[in-house]
């Protein structure tokens, strides 16, 4: 059985990490680097930095903060935002990233996804999917979960769960789910809608949006059959730390990676 990962999350604008709610009221949060290096020692996974200001600014990613944030931690780093062209992915995975996300430029040009995982393979291709929920039937929306992009700004007439098939058949070799609805919220994250889209992928699924406590990581396996849980703001600010978080994961009978028991305490 493989481990479940615990993954924080680095929403980055104007080289600063960030955090608010349903992508907007954005709070500094602090540096990328210094972020990046304090999660890797407390026992995080992964790591994914998100340059939430690129797709609306219509700019590439912010190379040399990847740079010196995959130089601070050594573990894997997923990175999105603002990759439009194998060109951009080859990029971004020279600075240090592992894997790389696209979402906004994926949705507008699907085959993307097939050209980036014919060059780097599909384990490299993540494909982020903000959705919402809609009316069921409506504009398009079979499953009741729309499509969002543009960092979250823009809903579009694409079925979240139809997408989720699409992109992993184009090649995507995981998928990172967020909910808009519920992001920053603190309510909980949205099993309807992992288990909407994990029940009909074959490749691993991040959610992503809600997390309030370590139960809500326990909910999004066991109910979303989420493989891996994404947290940002309750990480920060030191609201939750990584070992409860794989504690109360542990303890539902999940296998998790351990860590040092000097972080733990």
């Amino acid at each position: 059985m493989l481990c479940r990962r615990v993954i924080p999350c680095l929403d980055v604008a104007g080289g600063r990490v960030v955090k608010g709610t349903r992508f907007v009221d954005l709070r500094d949060e602090g540096d990328p680097p210094e972020l990046a290096e304090r999660y890797a020692r407390e026992g995080a996974d992964e790591l994914v930095f998100l340059d939430i200001s690129a797709a609306p600014q219509g700019r590439g990613t912010l190379l040399d903060i990847v740079e010196r944030t995959a130089r601070r931690a050594f573990i894997p780093l997923t990175v999105g935002g603002g990759v439009r062209s194998v060109e951009d992915m080859r990029d971004v995975l020279r600075a240090g990233a592992d894997k790389v996300g696209l979402n906004t430029r994926a949705v507008a040009d699907p085959e993307l996804v097939t050209r980036c995982a014919a060059r780097f393979g599909s384990q490299a291709v993540v494909v982020a999917i903000d959705a919402r929920r809609v009316a069921p039937g409506t504009d398009g929306h079979p499953s009741g979960f729309g499509v969002v992009v543009q960092g979250g700004r823009e809903p579009v007439a694409l079925d979240a769960v139809a997408w989720a098939v699409r992109a992993v058949e184009l090649g995507a070799g995981e998928l990172l789910v967020t909910s808009i609805d519920r992001d920053g919220t603190g309510s909980g994250f949205d099993t309807e809608l992992l288990r909407a889209i994990s029940s009909r992928v074959p490749v691993p699924v991040i959610a992503s949006g809600g997390a309030a406590g370590p139960d809500d990581f326990v909910a999004a396996i066991r109910d979303g059959g989420a493989d891996a849980v994404l947290a940002a703001g309750i990480f920060h600010r030191r609201e939750v730390s990584i070992a409860a978080a794989k504690a109360a994961m542990s303890a539902a009978g999940y296998r998790v990676r351990a860590i040092d028991p000097e972080v733990a305490a």
